[in-house]
């Protein structure tokens, strides 16, 4: 077991960091803005979004996609900086929009919450939730912004990745303690849904990322750490943090940091009053690979 370091300080509630241009972006939640952070742990505004920003990522033309939470959009940042709504998943997402990735093409498989997870959390535990809730729906959207419903009966679709070789989709089921793995045919459709790996010993899976060996890092929300999983379950590695990991991102020169997205609540009036959300690090043996 390796131990992170603290890179930066000062966040609310860090989500869907990605590694571009030399920097991290992430989502601050209850800034309501997507945010920048260099290897030296300078943290800057990049912009500011109407609703709480989730899920990153870029069209092949460079311009941004941000999932838009709380009105369950899709918002595209144009070249002069000009936000749209490059499509509304309110067709499909039954609750808040949520974490996203981005394949090759300008395709967006973006998933939601299924339920309203704080009503269900105020009248039971999280355990209880988990044996009870209202499954999701796994929307792509098409670069002309067009939606598409992709899989059905999720529970709690969030981060995902995408293969090298574009073939393969793994996302993170938090409700259910697994990460599933979908094929990709070349229209963007899913199919052969199976188990990729599933946890035990109360882990759960929020944000993950790809290294270069085909592992998964997992962002444990449930404990203080991120882990790396081999196809079928064998947890690789341990990266112990100093409070609970939300999401996470290989990045760096060489790919080989991992950035670890973590936070000391999970209440809304308590982060943004404790700024207690952190970016820690640790550097790994395998570098970045596939997408996000």
């Amino acid at each position: 077991m390796a131990q992170s370091t603290v890179l930066a300080e000062g966040i609310t509630f860090g989500e869907g960091p990605r590694w571009h241009d030399g920097k991290l972006w992430f989502s601050d939640f209850y800034d309501n803005a997507v945010k920048t952070c260099t290897t030296d742990g300078i943290v800057e505004v990049a912009f500011h979004t109407p609703h709480q920003p989730s899920g990153l990522g870029w069209l092949p033309d460079g311009r941004m996609l941000i999932v838009s939470m709380q009105d369950r959009t899709l918002l595209r940042r144009e070249p002069d900086g000009t936000l749209v709504i490059h499509a509304d998943l309110n067709s499909l997402a039954t609750w808040h929009a949520n974490d996203m990735v981005v394949d090759a093409q300008g395709r967006a498989y973006v998933g939601n919450f299924g339920f309203d997870l704080d009503t269900a959390l105020a009248t039971r535990t999280w355990e209880e939730v988990a044996v009870d809730h209202a499954t999701a729906i796994l929307a792509r959207v098409d670069p002309d912004g067009t939606v598409h419903a992709v899989a059905e009966g999720l529970d709690f679709p969030n981060g995902a990745v995408i293969t090298p070789d574009g073939r393969t989709l793994i996302i993170a089921e938090s409700m259910a303690a697994r990460l599933t793995a979908f094929d990709i045919a070349a229209d963007g459709t899913l199919s052969n849904r199976r188990v990729w790996a599933a946890f035990d010993g109360g882990r759960a899976a929020d944000g993950i990322c790809l290294d270069a060996d085909g592992q998964v890092w997992v962002a444990n929300p449930s404990a203080n750490e991120a882990v790396r999983v081999r196809e079928g379950g064998e947890i690789a590695a341990i990266i112990e943090t100093t409070q609970p990991a939300v999401a996470c991102m290989l990045g760096g020169p060489d790919g080989r940091t991992l950035f670890i997205l973590t936070s000391d609540s999970f209440d809304e009036a308590t982060c943004a009053a404790s700024r207690g959300g952190k970016v820690e690090v640790a550097t790994v043996s395998s570098p970045r690979a596939g997408r996000p």
